[in-house]
């Protein structure tokens, strides 16, 4: 343990170790608090106060009556701050000018590379638009995650998934007023084909116009 540091954090740190060496991924169940407390010789409480502080990060997930699992955030490099205060108008658009400045180049690049894995998730996540948001239910594979993954940079991939997970309030809250399902999908549908025809023209300014779209039904 290294000067500071408590044991929840050690723990913490370990309980990461154990994910990646027995290769979980997300969705994975991990041993019982108990099982984990009399593996690393320490009570359950500790082991519980470890898992709260993975799960302020994202990289657990707590399901009630069923047990602790891998959570999304496990490899995330941008981490959310659970304290920070509640969403506004104003941070709102903070994320949709910030995504501006981003995204569209990443649409470019995803149209050069068309890496294939990337591809088939952003094929696969053309149709979230469709479904009505339920409460902060989120899609497992987000189309714009999708399309930073078909750039084939997983940095890039990660810098997008991190944004909308460090600001998930106000995605929430971006996804509830832009309800234009047909329109969002129709949208996402046409920057896929650019991005399958390998027009990076055309996917970034498909990515603009869609982002700028938004920025208009969120403008306070």
């Amino acid at each position: 343990m290294t000067r500071g540091e408590t044991l929840s954090e050690r723990l913490a740190d370990e309980i990461v170790d154990i994910i990646r060496t027995e290769n979980l991924a997300p969705g994975d169940q991990l041993a019982s608090s108990r099982d984990l407390a009399r593996r690393f010789e320490v009570t359950t409480p500790t082991v519980r106060e470890a898992l709260r502080r993975l799960e302020a990060t994202g990289a657990v997930e707590f399901r009630h009556g069923s047990g602790t699992y891998v959570g999304p955030g496990v490899d995330r490099r941008l981490l959310a701050n659970p304290h920070r205060p509640g969403t506004s108008p104003q941070a709102v658009l903070e994320l949709v000018e910030a995504r501006l400045v981003l995204e569209p180049s990443i649409a470019a690049e995803a149209a050069h590379t068309r890496d294939a894995a990337g591809l088939r998730q952003l094929e696969d996540s053309v149709t979230n638009a469709l479904h009505p948001p339920r409460g902060d239910l989120r899609p497992a594979i987000h189309f714009h995650v999708a399309l930073a993954a078909t750039t084939g940079n997983a940095l890039l991939r990660e810098t997008v998934e991190a944004l909308l997970s460090v600001r998930v309030r106000e995605q929430i809250e971006i996804r509830h007023r832009y309800d234009d399902r047909e329109r969002d999908h129709a949208e996402h549908v046409r920057i896929l084909e650019a991005v399958r025809a390998g027009d990076a023209g055309l996917a970034r300014d498909l990515t603009e116009e869609h982002l700028h779209s938004i920025r208009a039904a969120v403008r306070p």
